[in-house]
């Protein structure tokens, strides 16, 4: 899997994520001003600064809870067509209006990761390696 450095990921907060619980992760401004986050956002922090640290550029981008097909297909780095193929087959729940067909950001991510878990499987299982002990069998 690739570092932290070089890869681009989705953060997304479930409802119940929003609320913050007192001492899971805190922020400290330069004023020493004071904010609990959620641990994911924290997450996401880490993940920033440490692309940062290694010289990298981070792009920010907030996302709806839902997208067009084609945004949907943008912001996991999927070709369009073939998202839109998937979507039609069934594998992530849309709806339609006049002119777009609408996906759940937390649908499409929820599939993409069962998706590269099931490909990193079958390419374990080709290479011959025991995911039990991490060495070749």
């Amino acid at each position: 899997m690739p570092g932290p450095t070089t890869d681009a990921r989705i953060y997304l907060l479930d409802a119940d994520e929003r609320q913050v619980s007192p001492g899971v992760a805190t922020v400290v401004g330069p004023d020493g001003m004071r904010e609990e986050i959620p641990l994911a956002v924290y997450r996401a922090v880490q993940h920033v600064l440490e692309a940062m640290r290694a010289g990298r550029g981070v792009k920010i981008v907030p996302l709806r809870a839902e997208l067009p097909i084609d945004e949907a297909a943008d912001a996991i780095a999927i070709g369009r067509d073939d998202l839109r193929k998937y979507v039609a087959g069934g594998a992530v729940p849309f709806r339609s209006t006049e002119y777009v067909d609408w996906v759940r950001l937390a649908d499409v991510i929820a599939w993409d990761n069962e998706r590269r878990r099931n490909r990193r499987s079958v390419l374990d299982e080709l290479m011959g390696d025991d995911p039990e002990d991490g060495q070749p069998s």
